[in-house]
């Protein structure tokens, strides 16, 4: 039995497709014994400010949320394709949550060089070892978007390496292209069923 973090972070948090994602996958986790918290961001009634660096110490909610994901083994981020990027509250709640000295810390190549202090490599903190899993959607279909998979900026390649891999997350994916309002109903149930068959490996 897992403990899963799910945090939902798309504007139409009811009849959505990605909505669809996150039922699904909470409807078939549960029949596999495994225990979910859900982080809708949108509907939070407390709302995490624009992040920014002044802001020092961070939010009492930053704290909430780092302590559900510490109760966790399993987090599960749900988002569509933004301009390259997974949604601003998504993004949002990964700068503020996903943040040393909490997710990673930097150590020094050489300590006490002065030619070096800004040199060194993360040591992951808090989330060492769990699971991170990234669900996207595309509203375009996979070869429109291959011109951008040689560049880490793109989502799954920029969150897997350039965040998860800080906090020594292990990573899987699950991603859905041309996911259009006119999806065809085939498909839609070829992708739910890749929902389930992602829960039910857990």
């Amino acid at each position: 039995m897992k403990k899963i973090c799910i945090i939902f972070g798309h504007s139409n948090t009811k009849n959505s497709f990605n909505s669809s994602v996150r039922d699904t996958f909470i409807e078939e986790a549960k029949k596999c014994g495994h225990q979910i918290d859900l982080i809708n961001l949108f509907e939070e009634v407390q709302q995490l400010p624009f992040y920014s660096s002044e802001i020092n110490p961070p939010p009492q909610l930053v704290l909430d949320y780092r302590k559900r994901l510490e109760n966790c083994d399993v987090m599960f981020l749900i988002s569509a394709c933004h301009n390259l990027r997974l949604s601003s509250i998504t993004e949002n709640f990964i700068d503020w949550v996903l943040h040393p000295k909490w997710f990673f810390s930097y150590r020094s190549l050489i300590p006490g060089s002065k030619f070096f202090k800004n040199y060194g490599y993360p040591v992951p903190g808090a989330m060492k070892g769990k699971l991170g899993i990234v669900s996207i959607s595309y509203g375009g279909p996979m070869v429109s978007y291959w011109n951008f998979s040689f560049f880490d900026n793109i989502p799954f390649r920029r969150i897997k390496k350039s965040v998860f891999q800080l906090g020594g997350l292990r990573t899987k994916y699950i991603r859905f292209y041309s996911v259009l309002p006119q999806l065809d109903i085939r498909i839609f149930n070829k992708y739910m069923e890749r929902v389930r068959r992602l829960a039910r490996g857990l």
